[in-house]
């Protein structure tokens, strides 16, 4: 029986704490959550819960390590503050518990900072870039955005280590008065003229750093992807956002070249996710997340359990080499949950 514990990790874990438990070689697993809100839907999933205190940094790590100590954790799975703990995963090997997450700290940061990595990444052949240009200052963003028109790119702009659609803004023409009443009576739009934009962020010297950046229009792919404790690509599902909820997962060389390249150059060890998007039929890098992806229990439909093939991979445990199920077309609906 190995216990296994999940930090402040989002809902879509309540699926991942599933698919290991009911894993097809029949190994019993004993869950353990932490997250501030007692009631949320991650700890449903979980055999026993805490509430966490907020902490951060070393406090954070203390708090984790203690947690681990207490309730003889065999794999830790974290999420908040992934950094800081990879820092110290030291301390969890002195205590017996081995924590998923990629020991290269210099790596690790630059997947944390998209322009850091973005610019580790300039130059070589592993997976085009959007064309960009990293502001701190409202002259900043006002000489990138100008840029990058004069090259014939509609804009964009997100902070650099935002997850998912966080801080995401299309730059727009002037809104009439007609669209924003519409936001009061439809979905607000993330769209925002350029001089609205500029104006906010000139009402301070410096603000936290944007990348501002080539609009890529077509459509969007999140390559989710496992590997062993040192970084060999194991399997690779495309899986791409269709329109509404639906998904399809494609046997797309040209992506599974992307993900093999990505593997090759970074090494990130057990289940991440690189997301990329189109422009006129070239896929280009968004950003690439070293942990478990929001939407990869659809990718697992492909006959691949990557959350628990990580478990086994991280306790050491060989298995044969997966192969992926394509072709596949899925959607999803929301699941009543009786809370505990």
């Amino acid at each position: 029986m190995t216990n296994i514990y999940f930090n402040r990790w989002f809902s879509s874990v309540y699926h991942y704490i599933g698919m290991i438990r009911d894993n097809p070689d029949g190994q019993r697993f004993t869950f353990y959550g932490t997250h501030p809100d007692p009631g949320h839907l991650s700890l449903q999933a979980c055999d026993h819960a805490e509430q966490e205190p907020v902490l951060d940094g070393p406090e954070y790590v203390d708090y984790a390590l203690d947690f681990c100590r207490r309730n003889d954790i065999g794999v830790f799975i974290p999420r908040l503050h992934m950094l800081d703990i990879a820092k110290e995963a030291r301390r969890f090997d002195e205590i017996g518990t081995k924590v998923m997450v990629c020991r290269d700290i210099e790596l690790l940061e630059r997947l944390m900072e998209k322009d850091l990595f973005y610019e580790s990444l300039a130059g070589t052949d592993v997976v085009p870039l959007p064309e960009y240009d990293v502001a701190e200052t409202a002259e900043q963003f006002k000489a990138a955005y100008e840029e990058l028109v004069a090259s014939g790119h509609r804009v964009c702009f997100k902070p650099t280590n935002s997850e998912g659609g966080m801080g995401f803004r299309i730059i727009e023409g002037e809104r009439s008065e007609q669209d924003k009443l519409n936001d009061l009576y439809g979905w607000v739009s993330a769209a925002v003229p350029f001089e609205e934009a500029y104006k906010t962020l000139s009402a301070v010297e410096r603000f936290p750093k944007l990348m501002v950046m080539e609009l890529l229009p077509d459509e969007e792919v999140s390559i989710d992807c496992l590997a062993d404790a040192e970084g060999n690509l194991i399997a690779a599902i495309p899986r791409r956002k269709s329109s509404g909820r639906i998904y399809l997962l494609e046997d797309k060389p040209e992506l599974l070249e992307i993900a093999s390249r990505v593997a090759k150059r970074c090494r990130i060890p057990f289940v991440y996710n690189i997301q990329v998007k189109y422009n006129e039929g070239v896929p280009k890098l968004l950003e690439i997340n070293p942990r478990m992806s929001g939407g990869l229990y659809i990718s697992c439909l492909s006959g691949v359990n990557m959350p628990y093939l990580a478990v086994k991979s991280i306790l050491g445990q060989p298995f044969e080499q997966p192969v992926p199920r394509f072709g596949v077309k899925a959607s999803y609906l929301e699941l009543p949950v009786l809370m505990k």
